[in-house]
């Protein structure tokens, strides 16, 4: 079991830290070389030691923020407290920069759209109306920009766009709604407090953008439905109005289902007079249309039921239009 821990915290610390957070590289590579804090984390299932999670958790218990060897002694020090809470919690990655490449393919859809997303933490991802969007070059150049008709947000989300741009224009957002196990409300203390915690250490821009992101969502909450996806999606997409187009979105959650459950849940999607918006690794399932090359692909995949338009950052930091023509629906 501690080679599977092993293995783990060692891709994160490769793949995922860098240019993110140095401190959190350094603690996924000490725990990938220290049997202690490996057999602590192997007492969970492999879906509640991933390393966000368990970083995040250990924040919000009280872990000093610092070098490897203060956060070992805490865990070990704190050991069953960890392991309980991280089997609790799963990792809601509330990013709204996320929205960036999925504005162009929101601007293909023909509104008014009622918006629901799977996995939808606090809910900051059903604004995408409400915020401002910056598209730069690789220089921070802008070439774009966009602005709610109320003039600019105080979220500003600021994308790098490698090749052409497609046309962009702000959705009309009639009607919001999630479903997450646990919703976050975005008026508590305590679950923002959990936001902050999973925003990664120096992640500062980050941070700021996810708390004014609150300040909207809490001045006008979304309906947030408690459950699983699977169970409560049909329940919820039939409340939706009848005048406006259904956009189911799935962003970056379906990585975190079993695979058996992942193509369940969009068989369900598929199902719906709806349409299917996500933005996830390649190899996390196989409806992408065309069929992806996950070994020469860039980033995550954006796709629109399943037709794919565009590689992007897992959390909307750069994107590349990748579509050709106009889907089949309209």
């Amino acid at each position: 079991m501690t080679d599977a821990v092993r293995a783990r915290y060692e891709r994160f610390a490769a793949e995922e830290t860098p240019g993110r957070s140095p401190m959190y590289a350094e603690w996924a590579l000490g725990v990938a070389t220290d049997d202690e804090v490996m057999s602590v984390l192997a007492r969970l299932d492999e879906q509640h030691r991933q390393p966000p999670l368990v970083f995040a958790v250990s924040r919000m218990l009280g872990a000093p923020l610092g070098g490897f060897r203060g956060w070992r002694e805490f865990v070990l020090s704190r050991a069953d407290d960890l392991v309980a809470a991280c089997a609790r919690r799963t990792v809601q990655t509330n990013e709204p920069l996320r929205l960036a490449p999925l504005l162009p393919v929101l601007s293909e859809i023909q509104g008014p759209i009622a918006l629901l997303e799977l996995g939808a933490a606090a809910g900051l991802c059903l604004y995408p109306d409400r915020y401002s969007y910056r598209f730069v070059d690789g220089d921070g150049r802008e070439r774009a920009r966009l602005d709610p008709e109320s003039g600019p947000s105080p979220v500003r989300l600021v994308s790098a766009v490698r090749g052409a741009l497609p046309p962009l224009r702000m959705p009309e957002v009639t009607w919001r709604a999630g479903i997450d196990l646990a919703p976050l409300d975005a008026t508590d203390h305590a679950d923002r407090a959990w936001l902050g915690a999973l925003t990664w250490p120096g992640e500062t821009e980050r941070a700021e953008r996810i708390g004014a992101a609150l300040e909207i969502v809490a001045a006008d909450p979304p309906l947030l439905v408690a459950g699983d996806a699977a169970a409560r999606l049909n329940d919820v997409a039939a409340s939706a109005p009848g005048d406006a187009t259904l956009v189911v979105t799935t962003p970056g959650m379906l990585v975190y289902l079993p695979r058996a459950e992942r193509m369940k849940l969009i068989d369900l999607i598929s199902a719906l007079d709806a349409r299917w918006l996500t933005i996830d690794p390649p190899g996390v399932h196989d409806a992408w249309l065309p069929a992806l090359d996950r070994s020469s692909w860039d980033g995550f995949a954006v796709a629109l039921d399943g037709r794919v338009r565009a590689s992007a950052d897992p959390l909307g930091r750069w994107w590349e239009w990748r579509a050709g023509s106009a889907p089949d629906r309209t």
